[in-house]
């Protein structure tokens, strides 16, 4: 059986980081969750820099990535993820309150995964990080832990 890969969730928000973990925790996700609360800790994190230098190494299932962030925002966080060799497999979502065509037009051409608007209704958020988990984090083939050269 494959190792259970933990998914990343880079989000500044202390109220959405306490919706996706409920929603998570609501749909049985086994997959630990690891959060970032900006973009600079979350290359700290995939870099194991910092308070993550004693991590183990592998790509996470998937990210859960945030648009507007303190430090780093989350078009830098995904330029500099498929500008790297080594973390450009990783599978990036935008999960995002911006609905702006410039946002989701860049996310794409830095190479986003997939783009989820985050629905403002407690039961369409918990669905939508129901929909987005089943499918990044249990029906989707990832990636290999470390990419073959």
């Amino acid at each position: 059986m494959a190792e259970l890969r933990p998914i990343l969730l880079v989000e500044d928000s202390l109220k959405d980081i306490e919706l996706v973990l409920a929603a998570l925790k609501k749909n049985n996700f086994a997959n630990e969750v690891v959060v970032a609360r900006d973009g600079a800790e979350a290359l700290d994190y995939l870099y194991r820099r910092g308070k993550f230098q004693s991590q183990a190494g592998g790509l996470p299932i998937v990210m859960l990535l945030d648009l507007k962030m303190p430090k780093v925002d989350g078009l830098e966080v995904l330029r500099q993820i498929k500008g790297d060799e080594a973390l450009k497999l990783l599978p990036v979502v935008m999960l995002t309150s911006s609905r702006e065509e410039e946002d989701l037009v860049k996310s794409y051409r830095l190479g986003v995964n997939a783009y989820v608007v985050k629905p403002v209704g407690f039961q369409q958020f918990v669905d939508a990080i129901k929909q987005t988990g089943m499918f990044w984090a249990v029906i989707n083939e990832p990636p290999p832990v470390e990419p073959a050269d």
